[in-house]
């Protein structure tokens, strides 16, 4: 059988690394090919590095169909499950994964649900059982071996952050978190840190993270005009008060000059004595 190999499935999974590749290829060399590629068909599912390294060595190898396989999207599932099982990939790949996973069983899920709005669905030979929905942030963690954070940060760093941060996190050049906290950044301020190197990746980082907890900026003083405001107020006040006062006054002067004054009594004539 001519095995054919699909790129975009041979891609779907990141590449090992140069190291990665040279110890596999050590391994095939010294104890043969021991696991079987995986084929949908004559497609090459799971193998890839195990087959170009046969093939360029002449060593034999052995197949397997996997008959449960009745779409490109049941492939990606298998290959996303088989990944995620695997203890050699990062942390961001796992998260990678699990959020494709996700993309998958939703579009799947919807597709389903609007076709038995429509027509009674069809029985299938061999029905691929349905796999877990990840619909909530901690059954996505669980899948992906990962916490919810981790999570929440990957899924940032896929939305907002640019090849060249994707690159050095999948690289392992920068973390997870430093990751994160410049996918923030506008995208030239981006790229421009990851062009200078890791190092000013994760002094870009730094620096979110401190803008993120300065307290906010204090209101500005107020000038001379405005503190010196209420002071003035009160000598207004006190200045209006007195003003007052003193008009009180000149009325209640006015007021007692116009009121008539009492008659005085006459005075008790002395009865005089007869002489």
């Amino acid at each position: 059988m001519d095995i054919v190999v699909n790129e975009e499935l041979k891609a779907y999974i990141d590449p090992l690394t140069a190291e990665e590749h040279e110890a596999l290829e050590r391994s095939i060399l010294a104890e043969g090919c021991r696991d079987a590629l995986v084929l949908w068909g004559d497609v090459l599912v799971d193998g890839h590095n195990r087959y170009g390294i046969c093939s360029k060595h002449g060593l034999p190898f052995q197949t397997v169909q996997n008959p449960r396989f009745r779409s490109m999207e049941d492939v990606h599932l298998w290959m996303i499950d088989q990944h995620l099982g695997r203890r050699s990939i990062s942390d961001f790949q796992r998260g990678v994964l699990a959020l494709r996973k996700r993309e998958i069983v939703a579009e799947r899920r919807a597709r389903g649900a609007a076709a038995q709005t429509t027509e009674p669905a069809a029985q299938a030979a061999e029905p691929v059982p349905a796999p877990e929905a990840l619909q909530t942030r901690e059954a996505l963690a669980k899948a992906a071996r990962l916490s919810s954070n981790q999570v929440v940060m990957i899924e940032k760093i896929q939305k907002q952050a640019t090849p060249e941060v994707v690159a050095a996190v999948k690289a392992g050049a920068i973390s997870i978190n430093a990751a994160a906290a410049v996918a923030t950044l506008p995208a030239e301020e981006q790229a421009a840190a990851a062009a200078a190197g890791a190092q000013e990746l994760k002094q870009a980082a730094k620096r979110v993270r401190e803008t993120k907890r300065k307290p906010p900026a204090a209101d500005p003083a107020p000038d001379a005009a405005e503190a010196s405001a209420p002071d003035d107020t009160v000598q207004a006040l006190r200045q209006r008060v007195a003003t007052l006062e003193a008009e009180n006054a000149a009325l209640r002067q006015e007021l007692a000059a116009l009121r008539p004054q009492p008659s005085s009594p006459h005075p008790v004539e002395e009865a005089q004595a007869p002489f």
